[in-house]
C-alpha cells in the first residue's frame, strides 16, 4: 500500500491512461512532482533564470532550497539544488521512506 498518492501532470496537464482515466504517481514519483510544483508555484525559479549576477543566483538557489525543505516527507539538511546547464537545475534529497528523489527543472 502506497503512503502518497496523486494524479500525475504532464506538460501542465493531467495525463490520462487509453481509457481516459487519470494516471496515478506513488510514494517517491508523488514526492517528486510536489516538489516540481512547489518550485514553480514560488516564482523563484523564474527569478532564478532571469538573475545575472552570480551571488544573487547563490541566494535565489539557497532560498529554493529552503522552501524545498520545508516538505516534512524529506530528510533536513539534504537538498541540494546543483545548475547542470544555465537555466537547468538538478534538485536532489532524501526522502523520510523512500530514498533518493531527483528532479530536473
Amino acid at each position: 500500500m502506497s503512503l502518497y498518492i496523486d494524479l500525475l501532470i504532464t506538460n501542465n496537464d493531467l495525463t490520462l491512461d487509453p481509457s481516459n482515466q487519470p494516471v496515478l504517481v506513488e510514494d517517491r514519483a508523488s514526492i517528486a512532482q510536489d516538489i516540481a510544483h512547489m518550485i514553480r508555484e514560488s516564482g523563484l525559479l523564474v527569478t532564478l533564470v532571469a538573475e545575472r549576477d552570480r551571488f544573487r543566483q547563490a541566494d535565489c538557489i539557497q532560498q529554493l532550497e529552503l522552501l524545498v525543505e520545508t516538505d516534512e516527507r524529506l530528510v533536513p539538511g539534504t537538498v541540494r539544488i546543483i545548475t547542470q546547464s544555465p537555466g537547468q537545475y538538478l534538485v536532489t534529497a532524501k526522502t523520510v521512506a523512500f530514498g533518493a528523489v531527483e528532479v530536473v527543472l
